[in-house]
């Protein structure tokens, strides 16, 4: 009973943070800390629930997703396609595939994600600081160079705690996007990737799971998925309103906390 309100809260906290630049994983695996949630088992389950907040973008971007695997001809070649979401995922799938030992071993940990906590908010502070000119105000603005060095960007965010969201949106704003534009892409990019690491982290971890986990994972992943459905209009809209700069606050106050809690 006390593994599946685990996996409850542990849901809740992925459906709430998965859609903002504050890294849901690093979120979990902090949770995880305070619930005493460790190990092979756990650290697969923290990677597996975010396909519940995923099936929610899946939901709300259903046409568009569709509509990628539909022949474009013209002027609709132009828009966002299914090649700018290829070119956005090679980078972090070469990565994930080549330090995923690594990533589990050595990152997995309360440490690493307070300081890519940090990180990843002075990334942010310095996107916005920067103040490049914009080119794409859309998500179909984007060009295909764009699209993959917002997929090198990503690969940042193989360091958990560092963010998806924040590193995407981030580097997004560095090539010349629109926040808003960087943020869309980056959820229409978050769905076969985390379908791909979710897929590869069970794989790499069936030595570590039993049948039983089948309702634990399960658990999860309804708790993130009903939680995001109802978050996620918000959080979009804050996303694309907010200054990266807030969130970038946040995760400061967030590791400071986190650090007394764990190492005082």
């Amino acid at each position: 009973m006390g593994d599946w309100l685990n996996a409850i809260v542990l849901g809740i906290v992925e459906g709430l943070t998965e859609f903002l630049p504050v890294s849901s994983t690093g979120h979990m695996i902090l949770a995880g800390e305070l619930l005493d949630f460790h190990g092979e088992r756990a650290d697969t389950f923290k990677i597996v629930v975010q396909l519940g907040a995923v099936l929610a973008v899946l939901v709300l971007y259903w046409e568009r997703f569709v509509g990628f695997l539909k022949p474009r001809r013209g002027e609709e070649r132009s828009g966002l396609n299914l090649g700018h979401v290829l070119l956005a995922m090679a980078p972090a799938i070469v990565a994930g595939l080549t330090l995923y030992r690594l990533i589990k071993d050595v990152l997995f940990g309360p440490g690493p994600v307070l300081l890519s906590l940090i990180f990843g908010g002075v990334l942010m502070i310095a996107a916005e600081k920067a103040g490049r000119r914009v080119t794409a105000e859309t998500m179909d603005d984007l060009t295909y160079r764009q699209a993959f060095g917002i997929g090198l960007f990503q690969c940042l965010a193989l360091w958990p705690g560092f963010s998806r969201s924040g590193s995407t949106i981030s580097g997004g704003m560095l090539l010349g996007a629109s926040q808003k534009a960087a943020a869309e892409f980056t959820f229409i990019v978050s769905v076969p990737m985390m379908f791909a690491a979710s897929g590869l982290d069970l794989y790499q971890s069936r030595e570590h799971l039993v049948r039983e986990d089948l309702a634990l994972f399960l658990i999860g992943l309804a708790a993130a998925f009903v939680v995001a459905m109802i978050a996620i209009v918000t959080f979009l809209n804050l996303v694309k309103r907010l200054r990266l700069s807030w969130f970038a606050y946040y995760r400061f106050a967030l590791a400071a906390l986190f650090y007394f809690i764990i190492y005082r």
